[in-house]
């Protein structure tokens, strides 16, 4: 049975031999925000070989059919860096078929709506 939360280990410890086994041969992974589409072997590149070393916990799992939306923190381990992704997953007989991603990075409020006084932080 495909494990979301085994597949998210290995996305965070970038565990290039493990990957692969989650993936249909003919899946696409797409992250809209920087326009990109990619495929199995090159999304496990872009991901292995992304720099630093991190750490990651699921915020929120969604199941519905054969869909699985992620919702994640995704965080450097000198902690000067984080980036929250939600993550559409479709998968048929327990092999990744599609994902897209939305990656976003962590940030601070901006000043001009800070000066609107509205609102509240979620997280101190």
């Amino acid at each position: 049975m495909f494990s979301i939360e085994k597949f998210w280990n290995d996305v965070i410890n970038q565990n290039q031999e493990k990957l692969i086994s989650y993936f249909a041969e003919d899946a696409l992974i797409q992250w809209p925000c920087t326009n990109e589409q990619f495929s199995v072997q090159e999304y496990i590149k872009v991901n292995c070989d992304y720099p630093g070393n991190w750490s990651g916990n699921i915020e929120r799992i969604e199941r519905m059919g054969n869909q699985i939306i992620l919702a994640g923190k995704v965080t450097a381990k000198d902690e000067k860096i984080s980036f929250h992704v939600v993550s559409f997953i479709k998968y048929k007989d327990d092999l990744i078929t599609k994902m897209v991603e939305y990656w976003a990075d962590d940030s601070d409020i901006p000043e001009w709506r800070q000066k609107l006084k509205i609102g509240k932080k979620i997280r101190k």
